[in-house]
């Protein structure tokens, strides 16, 4: 969020703002395609399943020629997009009045991004397969950390537009430190990369099996967030030029509680669904999955709730500094109020979709993520010129509850009715109750502290912060008292935390 801050003082909504975001989606959608979390869901269920049965050697030598694998094909991959980069710019600028030349130069700076994340996405794979996610989850904040430091130094050496080249050459640098923290925590695992390259192992072809359906189902979902930046691009001028930076600087206020919750959940989980469906163990499923909707509920509703009638606040502190004026923040509040509607639904489906990965059955939330595609592309395209951006992010959201509802219920098929539904919809109710009283009163303390203290910096980190901190602990306190067992877990969990010496 730091680092958001000073790029969007930086660049604000501006067109070279939009051209880096359209840049970036290039390699971002290449990384979901071939990296990373698609990567990961394919290669941890075989790689866990030959650590169950004893065959360590065996399962380095799959992670080893995986490696190459990656290295190799990524490696051509990034030097042909290189050469193609100035004819797929028009394909991606539209008709908002977004630089194609400066699009096609920050994409090729971005690119090899795309390589360094899937060797990284390998590399976390191992570490969760043994349970290490500290230097996984620390990792991505040191990236953050090194962008911001590159960005502010870097910004004076460049002039004019070709300011925003700042900010992709400090994005690669921080990519490259990221792949080297994590390649340096394999110590922790006794894993050493060698030569080998075994293309004959039954396993690499197992993964390599599971991984093209779980490519296409991850990369379909991750499509949507292609397709809100360019089809930000045809919104009519002047809203166009600032609608893929716009829809970018919400999207990135979204994936705070999304990142900290439910990425978390899913990611914790799934090495243990995994090594549950190895064992053919359907009860320990249910109840994980359970616990994991419920968990992912409790956060995730009360986040919603609080972006949805705190956008236009949250939205004028965190970015509204420098050239970020009133109407980029009006723009940024509007794609983000209905992001907020598809939060608790997108953290629902990301656990679901593991949850399929892990009994490497990927072909069934393939289907559903193309069929959730096309109703996001029918609704965005219904929407997006009477309602602008937020009839983009109107498609997101439906897409997203049609996706829930339809992996709950295939799902729900595959555990015979037995699912512990009645038992969630019920501690969801109560959740839903002790939203809506904490959205009321989080709006009624920000707004009267608004008038009485005004839009100074200072005055509004007090009103938004004053009103988060009352309205965390209200709702809180309404969980437990409501008997939430999920609340109780946490409770507890902070409660032994606390009492370690």
């Amino acid at each position: 969020m730091a680092r958001e801050v000073v790029q969007a003082a930086f660049f604000a909504t501006t067109a070279a703002a939009s051209a880096f975001t359209l840049a970036s989606q290039v390699p971002n959608l290449f990384s979901n395609l071939f990296s990373q979390a698609a990567l990961s869901a394919a290669f941890v269920p075989v790689f866990t399943e030959l650590l169950t049965k004893g065959r360590k050697r065996e399962a380095f030598r799959l992670a080893t020629t995986l490696f190459w694998v990656i290295l190799i094909a990524l490696g051509a991959l990034t030097l042909l997009w290189l050469g193609v980069a100035d004819l797929a710019a028009p394909l991606l600028t539209g008709s908002g009045g977004i630089s194609n030349p400066l699009t096609a130069g920050l994409s090729r700076v971005l690119f090899p991004v795309v390589l360094l994340l899937s060797l990284t996405g390998l590399l976390v794979g191992i570490l969760q397969s043994y349970d290490e996610f500290t230097i996984p989850a620390i990792a991505p904040a040191v990236w953050n950390l090194v962008i911001l430091v590159g960005l502010i130094a870097l910004y004076p050496r460049f002039h004019g537009e070709q300011q925003i080249y700042a900010y992709a050459v400090a994005w690669l640098a921080a990519t490259v430190v990221q792949f080297l923290m994590v390649a340096a925590a394999l110590r922790r695992v006794e894993f050493r990369l060698s030569f080998a390259f075994d293309w004959r192992d039954p396993r690499v072809k197992q993964v390599l099996i599971l991984f093209l359906p779980v490519t296409m189902s991850i990369g379909i979902i991750n499509l949507d967030i292609f397709l809100n930046a360019w089809l930000g691009s045809l919104v009519p001028p002047p809203a166009g030029t600032h609608a893929p930076a716009a829809i970018n600087n919400a999207f990135r206020i979204y994936m705070l509680p999304q990142g900290i919750f439910s990425v978390a959940v899913a990611t914790v989980l799934f090495p243990t669904l995994s090594r549950l469906a190895a064992r053919k163990n359907a009860n320990g499923m249910r109840r994980a999955i359970g616990n994991g909707m419920r968990q992912i509920n409790l956060l995730l509703i009360p986040s919603a709730a609080l972006m949805l009638v705190l956008a236009t606040p949250i939205t004028r502190l965190i970015y509204q500094h420098g050239r970020f004026g009133p109407y980029s923040t009006h723009l940024v509040s509007i794609a983000l109020f209905w992001f907020a509607v598809s939060l608790p639904f997108s953290g629902i489906n990301l656990l679901l979709t593991r949850t399929f990965f892990a009994l490497q059955r990927p072909w069934i939330p393939t289907k559903l993520a193309a069929l959730n595609l096309v109703v996001d592309v029918i609704v965005s395209l219904a929407l997006y010129k009477p309602l602008g951006i937020a009839g983009l992010v109107i498609g997101t959201a439906a897409a997203n509850i049609v996706m829930t509802w339809l992996q709950l219920r295939r799902l729900r098929m595959g555990f015979n009715g037995h699912l512990e539904l009645g038992q969630t919809l019920m501690m969801t109710t109560r959740i839903l109750v002790a939203t809506a009283i904490m959205a009321a009163v989080a709006w009624s303390v920000w707004a009267g502290l608004d008038h009485l203290l005004g839009r100074a910096l200072a005055a509004q980190a007090v009103a938004v912060g004053v009103a988060l901190l009352v309205a965390c602990a209200l709702y809180a306190r309404l969980v437990l008292t409501m008997r939430v067992p999920e609340a109780r877990q946490i409770q507890q969990l902070i409660s032994r935390r606390l009492r370690r010496p």
